[in-house]
């Protein structure tokens, strides 16, 4: 079996922009809208529809190399990382913490170059003990002879198949010397794809770190990480608001089978990238649905600071937007308000006269109230 890394030609990809150029427009375009959706948000709802985006990408990363991540420790300390956090201290985890200092280095840090001894740094931070579970690694350096050829196998112990063999370990120094130096290239220093767009070269970014496998555990997570530091840079924005990895764990075998094809493959990655833009497109896709809860709330507010609406009854708009459940009615009103059953059906009658609520058709014989705006409606008028 003849790997690509073993071509005489190795690592110089080529692609057929044709075959591309729909789906890379296609991810483009995706983009530019919910850039310019989260770009509409107040401040606040931008910084929160980041974290909950943050927070799904390291969880879902980790899930696909069968990890788990505590999403709300990790939404808790990226929360505190970024200056927002209001409530009680969550109690520290000492590997949440490692992961949200790697993440925001990487998307925030995205114009600084990227470096052995940084990358090995978020490398460390996946591994804060020095174990890959109960197995003590070399945390700092590349993957050594001693722990034997990497390979990426399947089925039982005595009949696995080999899905794929990386580089001996000899080659490594030199095989990330070269991928960094390309990595932190900018389009016109030389390349041999000097027009390359930046969102193909996240993608060639993901396939040749992965295909190297320096390191002796955390490739995947790596080049996930890798990713979406290129992806800032592509946006040139260190806010993301699209989750990858979220979208890779939903497809993982698809992702393995074109992994698995283009290692085999020769150096026209052309198969893998037009997997890649599809991918992407489907996690912006997704983030659409993801971040409804932040569009229907910009929409409600800025409808809302229309009208001389009380304290009362901003409180209890919010209430309705966050963590409501069940039906709402005058009742439940007065309890959330504190306030007396007429105050709060006088309340109701302002907020149904300014169009932020009406009543609902489940409340049967008895008055229940629900938002205008639902979590179906687009974000803006």
């Amino acid at each position: 079996m003849t790997y690509i890394h073993e071509l005489a030609d190795w690592p110089n990809f080529s692609f057929r922009l044709e075959a591309l150029a729909n789906p890379l427009t296609e991810a483009r375009h995706k983009e530019g809208l919910l850039l310019g959706r989260t770009r509409a948000l107040d401040p606040p709802l931008r910084a929160e529809a980041a974290i909950e985006t943050l927070t799904l990408e390291l969880v879902k990363s980790s899930a696909i190399e069968g990890e788990t991540v505590d999403a709300a420790k990790t939404r808790a300390a990226l929360a505190q990382r970024l200056g927002l956090s209001s409530g009680a201290p969550k109690p520290s985890d000492r590997v949440v913490e490692s992961l949200v200092d790697m993440t925001l280095d990487a998307t925030r840090g995205y114009a600084e170059p990227l470096s052995e001894k940084r990358l090995q740094g978020w490398r460390a931070a996946l591994f804060p003990s020095g174990h890959s579970g109960a197995r003590p690694i070399a945390v700092g350096a590349w993957r050594d002879r001693s722990a034997g050829p990497m390979r990426v196998v399947s089925g039982p112990y005595g009949h696995e198949k080999i899905h794929f063999e990386a580089p001996d370990a000899e080659r490594l120094s030199a095989e990330m010397e070269k991928f960094l130096t390309w990595l932190n290239q900018e389009p016109t220093q030389g390349s041999h794809l000097p027009d390359l767009d930046p969102i193909l070269k996240a993608g060639i970014a993901h396939f040749w770190f992965v295909t190297i496998h320096p390191f002796e555990d955390g490739n995947g997570r790596l080049a996930r990480v890798i990713t979406d530091y290129a992806l800032a840079r592509a946006d040139q924005s260190p806010a993301r608001f699209y989750s990858l990895s979220a979208q890779i764990e939903r497809e993982r075998k698809d992702y393995y089978d074109i992994l698995d094809e283009s290692q085999r493959g020769g150096l026209d990655i052309t198969p893998w990238l037009a997997w890649f833009l599809g991918c992407l497109g489907r996690s912006i896709e997704r983030a659409e649905k993801t971040l409804s809860a932040l569009w229907r709330k910009a929409r409600v507010w800025r409808k809302a600071n229309q009208y001389p609406i009380n304290e009362r009854q901003r409180l209890v708009l919010t209430r309705l937007l966050g963590d409501f459940v069940g039906q709402f009615s005058a009742g439940k009103y007065a309890k959330l308000a504190k306030c007396s059953p007429d105050t709060a059906l006088s309340d109701l009658r302002e907020l149904l006269e300014f169009g932020l609520i009406k009543r609902s058709e489940a409340g049967g014989r008895s008055n229940s109230y629900e938002l205008t705006i639902s979590l179906t409606e687009t974000f803006g008028e």
